[in-house]
């Protein structure tokens, strides 16, 4: 984990990486637990059986399964000492280039593209960081997501 002392340091570094998180296992219980949560009970993430015959021979994370791992992966990639609070402003680009399967691990790696300072108080920032999801062992992304939050000191 890549640990910043201030915000404030950190809008010298638009353009470079800020951090890679550690990789977080997806078993069928972290599918079937997203499937409960969401309502999205289909078949390719659902049914082990009837996917092992499917097109990746077994089931796969949904995708937005995947993209709700961004604050996990966030959390162990950097810290910054001195932000007390931190929103989720929203994606401005979300994209899935490959499946997820089960029994996959993966990890985020994250480049900071925007730091805007936010005018009032608290002081803070908004940061627009690319958010790669990558799946150990595969060259493509599972998920490639350009992540804006705001973070307050």
């Amino acid at each position: 984990m890549k640990v910043f002392p201030s915000l404030a340091g950190l809008q010298d570094l638009v353009g470079h990486e800020v951090g890679t998180s550690d990789w977080v296992d997806i078993t069928q219980d972290r599918i079937d637990r997203f499937a409960a949560a969401t309502g999205d009970h289909q078949w390719i993430h659902c049914d082990p059986v009837r996917a092992a015959a499917g097109p990746y021979g077994a089931t796969v994370a949904h995708g937005f399964l995947t993209l709700s791992l961004l604050p996990l992966l966030f959390e162990t990639a950097f810290r910054i000492d001195d932000v007390t609070l931190g929103i989720n402003y929203g994606l401005n680009r979300v994209r899935f280039p490959a499946p997820v399967r089960v029994g996959s691990r993966v990890r985020g790696r994250f480049v900071l593209r925007g730091f805007d300072v936010l005018p009032g108080m608290p002081p803070g920032a908004q940061l627009t960081v690319e958010s790669t999801i990558e799946v150990e062992g595969q060259e493509r992304p599972a998920c490639v997501a350009e992540s804006v939050s705001r973070r307050h000191t």
